[in-house]
């Protein structure tokens, strides 16, 4: 067939094929979509529609900057973003491309970023029959002795088809077939062998050659062929052939073994002698790349390595070896050379998408980085475990067997790490291990997740009274573990009530410094204390904040003197206190009592005995203001005492207060009554003590004067009564007349006494008896501000016996 006719049928035949296999697509599990192709597709030719069979759009191709990722850095696939179509960029030849593996895929993806987004795409490469079956010669010439017998083998050159399948070679066929017919023996592996079979004996004196044409075929439509001439000479007997004991060999080869080495040693017999007997040895089939690995020698029969094997490339390869004597008979026995892996390659780590800035509120699971592992080994030389540092908030997650996705762990905190060095390990389990490493470097970005801190969960501030309005107080300040704007703190006075007012009229606060300043002057004796809230807040959207309280204690200055409770000094009162002569040393003849509003030292207060008539005679606590005797009293001593006790602070510089107190030495009223003019005259000074003391006895003799009329109008009343009875000369019974109790309870001074007095008379009588009771303790008198004389129960005593006896 010419080449223009087998031309035109490969293309007729190929455009059934894509017509047939163009629209066939399978959509896989996992987002991956197989499609299948002709090879030798023109460029530009549509592959298939991924928008329609991924259930994508042509916008999300744009905006996730789709694109191809392959392992090979070839790619004979592109991708048309703007119609969503997958098309054929360069010539595939599956020949080229997958030699006699089948089936023939290309495999890659297709990213998309934002979100990421990985597809698996294969691309299945479907054979046409582009190639003919072809033998590696024209011409084979055997030297047959005559002597041969029928049913002797005679091994012919194979041809080779790089298509596979169908379209690979099928069969041979022999032209004439008088004396020779055709053997094919097929192997397990699937290796079509091509023996000749002589039929009947050779006659070398009627035919010396026999001219033969050996044709193969494929399987393809159109049918295609390739022929080879046979040329047998026909040779004196040879009786015996060559035999192998073993009609395969198998061999294992590592592919790191030296030039050189020794691999097998074929060996064939032969049961003639001499000449006859004589055996080399040879490739039967040698091709390029059998006699460029492999080396043979004829005489031995050693197979030796001759170039470099890589396991990577090949995996096996099939030796024919074949025994010839010197009457040309032949024996061959196939060799297996099956290359076994070494550990040599490194793993490869490719970078198939990384985002290098990732916020730290990102949820976990967040995907940073795509990334692509790759070993050309095979077996547990091409197992590669990706791993990280245990120590990161990451992990590797596999989407498949090359294919791994970095994500993120834990909670990612900015504040405690703002970029991570991520180192992935691939290494193999290959012994020993190859293993590489890639470093990511990313970068945490802020997030407002911090509220201001505080240094102390409150504060307590100091302040003198009497301050100058404007005084800075106390400084608060706050830190925030975020950076930029979420850093940036701001102070703010929260609105409380002080003592019902807004807190906003005691304190202000600095917005920038968190400095706080006194609007106001402040007094201790009106407010000691009070507590505000400072609020710091942040620049971030939204603000994040914290309060703090801080209590203010105003400090006391010594600006109140001291203040006499008692003896009450008050509208010119005067208080005498009496202290019997009999009194013994120790006597507590009064207490001064005293507060300071100032607090601490400043409201520590001590008394001192400042003036006395005696000094002698009394003595005050430093401590307590208690006022006692410290001798016996004695009746040399004056009644009229005069003391001035003086109450001093501990402030700096000290206040104080005097206080006056008279003190009467006396052992009955009247006694002390008799000074009492005076006692007034020294503590008023006033001439009209006289006047008040003249109305007071105005008083107490109108109201005896009353009583004595009261008295004798009873009297006569009863006088009137007994003399109707006489008159009467009834016998009315006698009705006894009780008088009133009168009682009356007092009690003044330091220490209170109490006095009850009673009077009793008889009944019936014209005349009374007064009886009374009294104590011998003595009372205290008080002059008032009006001058006016209040009595003790002595004088009304007194009082009432001269009413009774007048």
């Amino acid at each position: 067939m010419d080449g223009t006719n087998r031309y035109s049928v490969c293309i007729s035949t190929w455009r059934v094929k894509l017509l047939v296999l163009f629209a066939f697509v399978n959509a896989v599990a996992h987002g991956q979509v197989r499609y299948s192709i002709p090879e030798e597709m023109n460029k530009g030719s549509v592959v298939g529609n991924i928008v329609q069979d991924l259930g994508l759009d042509v916008k999300r191709l744009k905006s996730g900057r789709a694109r191809i990722f392959t392992e090979d850095s070839r790619e004979y696939i592109g991708l048309n973003v703007d119609k969503g179509t997958l098309i054929v960029r360069e010539r595939i030849d599956r020949e080229e491309l997958c030699a006699q593996v089948s089936p023939c895929s290309l495999h890659f993806q297709i990213i998309l970023d934002n979100p990421m987004e990985l597809h698996g795409i294969d691309v299945e490469i479907l054979d046409i029959n582009d190639n003919a079956p072809a033998f590696t010669k024209k011409e084979i010439i055997f030297q047959m002795i005559e002597s041969a017998l029928p049913g002797a083998r005679f091994s012919l050159d194979s041809a080779k088809d790089p298509d596979v399948g169908q379209n690979s070679l099928q069969t041979y066929k022999l032209n004439p077939t008088d004396f020779f017919n055709l053997k094919i023996p097929s192997h397990s592996d699937g290796t079509k062998l091509v023996e000749m079979i002589l039929l009947k004996p050779l006659d070398r004196e009627k035919q010396q050659e026999h001219k033969l044409v050996l044709t193969a075929f494929d399987g393809g439509s159109p049918q295609k062929t390739s022929t080879i001439k046979i040329n047998v000479v026909v040779l004196d007997a040879n009786d015996n052939a060559p035999v192998f004991p073993e009609s395969v060999y198998r061999v294992s080869l590592a592919e790191n073994t030296s030039k050189g080495s020794i691999v097998l040693r074929v060996s064939a017999t032969d049961a003639d002698e001499g000449t006859n007997g004589e055996i080399t040895y040879s490739f039967s089939q040698s091709s390029d790349s059998i006699s460029d690995l492999f080396d043979i020698n004829s005489v031995t029969g050693d197979i030796s390595v001759r170039g470099l094997l890589d396991f990577e490339k090949i995996k096996k390869y099939d030796v024919y070896v074949e025994a010839t004597d010197k009457g040309g008979l032949t024996d061959t026995s196939k060799v297996d050379i099956e290359i076994t892996d070494v550990n040599d390659n490194v793993p490869v780590i490719s970078i198939m998408s990384f985002s290098n800035t990732i916020a730290e509120d990102s949820p976990l699971g967040t995907m940073i980085a795509m990334i692509n592992i790759k070993d050309l080994d095979s077996g547990k030389n091409g197992q590669v475990k990706c791993t990280l540092d245990s120590s990161l908030p990451f992990q590797l997650k596999s989407s498949s067997s090359s294919i791994y996705h970095l994500v993120s762990d834990q909670l990612l905190d900015r504040e405690k790490r703002s970029e991570h060095n991520i180192t992935i390990i691939a290494a193999d389990e290959g012994s020993p291990s190859l293993s590489t490493n890639k470093t990511l470097t990313l970068k945490i970005s802020d997030v407002n997740d911090n509220a201001p801190v505080f240094q102390r969960h409150s504060y307590t501030a100091y302040v003198m009274e009497n301050n100058s309005p404007g005084v800075s107080i106390f400084a608060v300040t706050a830190t925030d573990r975020d950076s930029g704007n979420n850093a940036r703190i701001s102070y703010f006075l929260e609105d409380l009530s002080v003592n019902g007012v807004s807190a906003s009229s005691y304190i202000s606060v600095n917005a920038e410094s968190g400095e706080i300043l006194a609007i106001r002057s402040f007094d201790f004796e009106q407010t000691k204390e009070f507590n505000i809230r400072v609020k710091a807040q942040d620049g971030g959207n939204p603000p994040l904040s914290s309060n703090v309280s801080v209590r203010i204690i105003i400090q006391d200055q010594n600006d109140n003197a001291p203040q006499i409770l008692y003896p009450v000094q008050t509208g010119g009162s005067v208080v005498a206190e009496m202290v019997p002569r009999s009194a013994e040393v120790g006597y507590l003849v009064t207490k001064v009592v005293a507060v300071d509003v100032d607090s601490g030292q400043n409201a520590w207060l001590s008394y001192k005995l400042q003036k006395a008539t005696d000094r002698a005679l009394f003595e005050v606590g430093a401590q307590n203001g208690e006022i006692r005797t410290v001798r016996q009293v004695t009746d040399k001593d004056a009644v009229k005492q005069k003391l001035t006790v003086i109450v001093e602070d501990n402030g700096q510089p000290s206040r104080s207060a005097t206080v006056n107190i008279n003190v009467a030495v006396a052992d009955t009223f009247p006694e002390m009554l008799s000074e009492f003019t005076d006692f007034t005259h020294d503590k008023e000074l006033n001439d009209n003590l006289t006047f008040y003391l003249v109305l007071a006895l105005a008083v107490v003799s109108f109201l005896f004067i009353v009583s004595i009329i009261a008295i004798l109008s009873v009297k006569c009343y009863r006088w009137r009564r007994e003399r109707m009875f006489y008159k009467s000369g009834s016998n009315l019974p006698v009705i006894p007349y009780y008088p009133p109790l009168y009682a009356d309870v007092g009690g003044t001074g330091t220490l209170q006494h109490m006095h009850n007095y009673e009077t009793y008379r008889t009944a019936d009588s014209r005349k009374s008896d007064v009886k009374y009771a009294g104590t011998s303790e003595q009372d205290i008198v008080r002059l008032d501000n009006s001058r006016t004389q209040t009595l003790s129960h002595a004088q009304t005593e007194k009082l009432i016996n001269f009413g009774d006896q007048m």
